[in-house]
């Protein structure tokens, strides 16, 4: 028998933990009737909850930051573990819930979870719907002029932006009616989601606020003093031209449909080119989106089934010096162990980390998949693999292989002062601006008057740049021919 409208409604968080424009939070309680919000700890197979061991500390602060602004609404989040069927299940018989809403997921194992529980749902009698917002655009209706799916990001930008404006943010409820007896929840502390012997995220509370109050403050901060001169300036890392909302967007703190509308109706101090460039990066993530809707094996798959056969290196000794930042080449030194002392890096680096790996090293995307998946709080399984394949060239409108960032003339270009290599790398810290980049090259005087010992204070090249360029495209060109 259906369920009357006035019965409660479970609000099931997923990767959208936040109140503002949150569809599946206004419509329940349009519904009428209390609402339940859920968040579940689906078993760690299912491959839904977050992608690693850094992205699980933000997990525990920002569903610590939502139960609190949940509270100020005068309402609760209820904490359950357990296959989310089974936990739904039971919420319903303890509640006498008659409608589970939730926001759309588009990682596979979401997806093939949530279809499974709408039927299984729907066929009892329960009222369920999902709602569109975490991505601006949904996978299964965007299509090329042919019918198809993008596999080219440009035509996608295009077709996206030319699609019009997303809808404006839904703002907060200004209270949600609560059930007479809550069901029981877990304490989050007894999930361990954060680091404790050793407590290697030490480093994060300083750069971060996970939560949505942090995602708006982050947001503005960026419109106000980092959007302008974003286009030229967002691949400095050393400088503050980039949003750092990444970890935000991975876990539904803030929508992107919000970041799209603050890029609106900016002065005439803003340059176009500016606002339009952050879209185009707001909407790479759509794309990774699309790619991975469309190809589920994505992180694990070649897209482009001719890098099968390529010859990868599998140099253990060498993957973890690149996992630790200790290549002797210093922009991709600074870049790991910004990884690991914030879990984040900034974007122009992951490429040229990303590019020594898979080119100077000959290691396998894949293995840097994986360690970005582990170690990065804004991990995203389908921006993670859908950018490592654009660096590998396997992948859709992928960057050529042949293209071989050269990490010395990279950081040169990029980072000119030295400023962030500086603060990552801090053995350098006294080396001249000349050498900065290039310190296997400073003579010994150099060296020896900034304080450093190649080969102990600092590591000598694992690789020569140009040797390992050669046998790149030595086997680049050897997969060609086959």
């Amino acid at each position: 028998m259906p369920h009357d409208s006035a019965s409660p409604t479970i609000l099931w968080f997923r990767k959208d933990l936040r109140l503002l424009d949150n569809l599946a939070l206004v419509a329940a309680v349009n519904r009428g009737g209390p609402v339940i919000p859920v968040y579940i700890r689906e078993p760690e197979k299912d491959g839904t909850g977050p992608l690693g061991a850094a992205q699980a500390w933000w997990l525990h602060h920002s569903l610590t930051a939502l139960g609190g602004a949940l509270s100020e609404l005068g309402s609760r989040l209820v904490l359950r573990s357990g296959s989310a069927s089974s936990v739904l299940e039971d919420l319903i018989a303890e509640t006498g819930a008659g409608a589970v809403y939730w926001n759309r997921r588009y990682d596979p194992p979401g997806m093939a979870i949530d279809q499974e529980i709408k039927r299984d749902l729907a066929a009892k009698g329960l009222e369920v719907k999902s709602f569109a917002g975490q991505i601006l655009h949904e996978p299964s209706k965007l299509k090329t002029g042919a019918g198809g799916h993008f596999r080219v990001y440009t035509p996608f930008w295009k077709a996206l932006d030319g699609s019009g404006e997303p809808p404006e943010p839904i703002p907060v409820p200004t209270s949600l009616p609560t059930p007479k007896h809550w069901p029981s929840g877990e304490a989050l502390d007894v999930w361990h989601l954060m680091p404790t012997k050793p407590n290697w995220a030490k480093g994060f509370e300083a750069e971060w606020q996970p939560g949505e109050a942090g995602a708006q403050k982050r947001l503005a901060g960026f419109v106000k003093s980092g959007l302008k001169g974003y286009r030229t300036r967002r691949d400095f890392p050393g400088e503050e031209h980039v949003s750092r909302l990444s970890p935000h967007l991975a876990l539904g703190e803030i929508s992107p449909a919000t970041v799209w509308h603050a890029t609106r109706g900016l002065s005439d101090d803003y340059s176009s080119e500016d606002y339009i460039h952050f879209r185009k990066e707001l909407v790479w993530r759509d794309f990774s989106y699309h790619l991975l809707y469309h190809a589920p094996d994505l992180a694990t798959k070649n897209w482009n089934d001719k890098f099968d056969a390529f010859p990868w290196h599998h140099q253990h000794g060498l993957l973890e010096k690149w996992q630790k930042g200790q290549t002797g080449y210093p922009i991709v030194d600074a870049g790991m162990r910004q990884l690991w002392q914030t879990g984040w890096m900034h974007n122009r680096v992951r490429m040229i980390v990303a590019s020594f790996l898979i080119k100077d090293l000959l290691i396998d995307w894949r293995e840097g998949e994986r360690w970005f998946r582990d170690t990065l709080v804004d991990a995203d399984p389908a921006s993670n693999a859908a950018s490592w394949q654009w660096v590998a060239g396997s992948g859709a409108d992928a960057s050529p292989f042949f293209r071989i960032f050269n990490p010395i003339t990279q950081g040169e270009k990029f980072d000119p002062e030295g400023a962030y290599v500086r603060r990552f790398v801090p053995e350098l810290k006294d080396m001249p601006g000349k050498f900065i980049h290039r310190p296997f090259e400073a003579p010994l005087t150099v060296l020896k008057e900034a304080g450093v010992s190649l080969g102990k204070t600092y590591p000598q090249p694992i690789v020569d740049h140009a040797k390992a360029r050669d046998m790149a495209l030595a086997a680049f060109k050897g997969l060609k021919a086959e």
